[in-house]
């Protein structure tokens, strides 16, 4: 991750807001999950993508979250969060997939504490009624292996990212936090069936744009919620020959621990959170059917691994 992350105290983000006041900020509320998370910048092309990315909140909705995106030539590059009314300055900040992510890991940070709801940093998809998720570190192939399962029959993306998760009775019920996917621009080179897509998107300066992907698969290929049946959690070693393998709920709970959650967004991380989050993904994998994937193959190699082991479970299901 290439920002930090400093809590601040009331008095010093009431500081900060009288400081830039008079900062020329456009504003949008996006409907996360149900919280009301207001994004005010200067930039009008992160405002787009914004827009575009999240469900929309009325205006006249009270914010339980502020984002302020300011450009100050005096201040480095940093994140100054206060927990209390849940605000957070983002300082120089030129990447929107930073951006969405804080208001993700703002809202779960909310949400975990009063509202028994629980972030995964993932992909989830629902195959023909079953849930399955794909969790894993940066650079694996999440993404590509998520968008890849989108094109098998009866598929429906929930999240390519970002999901929230209660849990109740039987399988984890996963929900989608955003409208819109963040993408790469090198996605239709991977799956061609994704190219009439990428054409109609505006990229940023890093090669990644908001994309809906109804455009090619449509308008019923996204929905809002699934049960949770297979994890494969995704990593990348070429010094292990093992393409595939089924984990325990404790070897899956060690991955998760080991790679910090797989989740550099955390806005808040301390000891109580650690506990809370540890409890929570304990219980999300004692009630899932896990497998650790070792993406060293082609991206198409790896598919036909992951969509073997799906089709296996559900013939002995």
């Amino acid at each position: 991750m290439g920002y930090e992350v400093e809590v601040i105290g009331v008095e010093e983000a009431s500081e900060l807001r009288l400081k830039y006041k008079g900062l020329k900020a456009y504003s949008s509320k996006a409907d996360i999950h149900g919280l009301c998370v207001e994004f005010l910048t200067e930039d009008r092309e992160h405002l787009k993508m914004w827009g575009d990315n999240f469900y929309s909140m009325s205006e006249d909705i009270r914010a339980h979250a502020k984002i302020y995106s300011i450009n100050d030539p005096s201040c480095e590059m940093k994140v100054l969060f206060e927990p209390t009314f849940n605000t957070a300055f983002l300082f120089n900040f030129d990447y929107y997939g930073w951006i969405k992510s804080i208001a993700l890991g703002i809202s779960g940070n909310i949400l975990e504490e009063a509202h028994d709801t629980y972030s995964v940093h993932g992909a989830v998809l629902d195959m023909d009624g079953k849930g399955v998720t794909l969790i894993a570190p940066s650079k694996t192939g999440k993404t590509t292996q998520s968008w890849g399962l989108l094109r098998t029959k009866n598929a429906h993306l929930i999240s390519d990212d970002w999901y929230f998760v209660k849990l109740g009775n039987g399988r984890p019920m996963a929900y989608a936090s955003e409208k819109n996917c963040y993408i790469d621009a090198d996605i239709g080179d991977v799956w061609e069936e994704y190219r009439p897509l990428v054409s109609q998107v505006h990229f940023d300066n890093k090669d990644r744009g908001v994309a809906n992907v109804r455009w090619v698969a449509g308008e019923s290929s996204v929905i809002p919620m699934t049960k949770i049946r297979y994890v494969f959690f995704l990593k990348r070693d070429y010094n292990d020959p093992v393409a595939i393998r089924q984990l325990s709920p404790e070897e899956g709970l060690d991955y998760l621990l080991i790679n910090d959650f797989c989740n550099p967004h955390q806005i808040v991380w301390n000891d109580h959170k650690g506990r809370i989050r540890s409890k929570f993904f304990s219980e999300f994998l004692s009630r899932c059917e896990i497998y650790l994937v070792n993406t060293i193959k082609t991206a198409r190699e790896t598919q036909e691994l992951i969509g073997a082991v799906i089709s296996k479970c559900e013939v002995g299901s």
